[in-house]
């Protein structure tokens, strides 16, 4: 069971950002594209969900060519959770977990007693259940992120994809939001999220992609890719590690 990328090169119409990129996401395991703004990711991430087209090479889903899977059905297999929004709407966050349930039902179902079962199970599985019945427009960006994240999984998805999702956190969310990210894995699903910190990807990380200028540079277990002159030549200035004992840290210099 994997998503995969297979010499993949990927852009806009009439624009190619970045190309010959395979990477693969196995169920049980995270995987962080990791690299500086601009590099690519989030292109090379829509693409892997469908939203954009091959330039060249292909997108596989548990084997199967993603191309030739409908909308729907990518939906029920792969989550995506895009980086973190104030939304222009105030939804209950009961809700807005809820519509992760259209993929099952269809835009205009009414939602059934197990959908909603569903949704109650995934809230209470981030530890916001409490937060139920508030505005999704008035509770704080990491409390929005879970919400983001559960409404992915109440699509009962084999993969979930993260588009940076501590973009904009403070400290102590950003904790929070990896945590959770880092216990869908010990469920048995794939992950792969995007990240311009090394540290979120040494600490949260079962494999490590370095993706610059569109290019993978380097790719394997957080140990043996994250080091200090890798990381310089990808972000283009000096990076230090500071360890302490079994604790790797990486600063900017």
């Amino acid at each position: 069971m994997t998503l995969a990328a297979q010499d993949l090169s990927f852009g806009y119409p009439g624009r190619t950002i970045g190309a010959g990129v395979s990477v693969t996401v196995a169920c049980g395991e995270a995987l962080a594209l990791l690299g500086p703004n601009g590099g690519g990711k989030t292109t090379l991430l829509k693409t892997m969900l469908g939203l954009l087209k091959p330039h060249a090479g292909m997108v596989t889903l548990d084997g199967l060519a993603l191309t030739d899977m409908s909308v729907s059905e990518r939906a029920r297999r792969i989550g995506y959770v895009p980086q973190a929004h104030a939304g222009a709407f105030a939804f209950a966050v009961r809700d807005v977990v809820l519509m992760g349930r259209t993929v099952h039902q269809g835009l205009f179902a009414s939602p059934t007693q197990a959908d909603r079962s569903i949704v109650e199970s995934k809230l209470d599985e981030l530890g916001i259940a409490h937060l139920a019945d508030r505005p999704y427009t008035m509770i704080s960006g990491g409390e929005r992120q879970l919400v983001l994240i559960a409404r992915a999984l109440a699509q009962e998805p084999r993969y979930i994809v993260l588009d940076e999702p501590t973009a904009s956190l403070d400290f102590g969310n950003q904790g929070k939001v990896m945590r959770q990210i880092n216990a869908l894995t010990t469920k048995g699903l794939g992950v792969l999220f995007t990240t311009h910190d090394p540290n979120q990807a040494m600490r949260y990380a079962d494999r490590v992609a370095l993706l610059g200028d569109g290019r993978l540079v380097a790719e394997g277990a957080p140990t043996d890719v994250l080091d200090a002159t890798a990381l310089s030549d990808l972000y283009k200035g000096n990076v230090f590690v500071v360890q302490q004992r079994d604790i790797k840290a990486f600063l900017p210099g």
